[in-house]
């Protein structure tokens, strides 16, 4: 990895460092009720994965753990891999705290094979990751390696088009291009789990298109069952969503797809 690159990742780190402690007290989060034992997953990757029990599931870029424990606690044999090691940290809190028998593991989502030797069964990521990583072939070249013969690896996240805009100055403005390899730099107060929050965000970001995602996959080795694109989110987090009758967000114009999802095999 370039020195550029390191740089890119370190600052990234030291903003989700920060960012645990504001999210682990966030509503958005709301980690009582998980604790209580609300699962934090959506329907999409519910329906899209059906029974885990019994199952090993890999979840790449995790947070600090909520989606892994609630696979566990839906029988998964669950590994949650982050770069950020306050996030890992409060994941194994959690982790003991419920009672369950998920691992974590710290590192870099695209060394995951250097520090994980196992298969899995199930490969998984979700919303708001693949924008933290500045080359895709590396990371589908890891989840052909990560995976099992047979197995199932499916991601859920932010459309393409929603990261051509800039969302920091009034109304959303299309600024970055659709296949812009150029690093996107944004510093800004808050999170998008609590916009009132006096930290400073400070992130380094990388646009992807669909056929960039799919073909990263594909070349790997896996073979792409669907492409799934979607008019709602689970999150209210980009400007002016309403909610609709089924408690998800979509755009009041719906002019473009807010989330795609894609399921593929090896």
């Amino acid at each position: 990895m370039s020195k550029e690159f390191q740089k890119f990742f370190k600052t990234n780190k030291a903003t989700w460092d920060e960012k645990v402690k504001v999210h682990a007290s966030s509503n958005f989060y709301d980690l009582e009720s998980f604790k209580n034992g609300n699962n934090s997953l959506n329907k999409y990757e519910l329906e899209a994965l059906g029974d885990v029990s019994g199952k090993s599931l890999l979840h790449l870029q995790c947070h600090f753990g909520q989606d892994t424990l609630s696979w566990s606690r839906m029988g998964a044999k669950s590994t949650g891999v982050d770069l950020s090691d306050k996030a890992i940290e409060l994941a194994k809190q959690l982790n003991t705290e419920l009672k369950l028998d998920a691992e974590f593991v710290c590192c870099n989502v695209l060394d995951t094979s250097d520090h994980l030797k196992n298969q899995f069964d199930i490969v998984y990521t979700s919303y708001g990751v693949i924008g933290w990583l500045p080359d895709l072939k590396p990371w589908g070249k890891m989840i052909a390696e990560r995976l099992k013969s047979g197995g199932t690896f499916y991601m859920v996240e932010f459309h393409p088009i929603v990261w051509m805009f800039d969302y920091l100055e009034g109304l959303p403005t299309i600024k970055y291009g659709y296949h812009q390899k150029e690093v996107i730099y944004e510093e800004y107060e808050g999170t998008y789990a609590d916009m009132n929050s006096k930290m400073v965000s400070k992130e380094y970001g990388w646009n992807h298109g669909l056929g960039e995602v799919i073909s990263s996959l594909s070349e790997a080795g896996l073979t792409i069952e669907y492409l799934r694109e979607y008019d709602e989110s689970p999150y209210d987090v980009f400007p002016d969503l309403i909610e609709n009758k089924n408690g998800m967000f979509e755009s009041s114009d719906k002019l473009f797809p807010l989330l795609f999802a894609i399921k593929a095999f090896k």
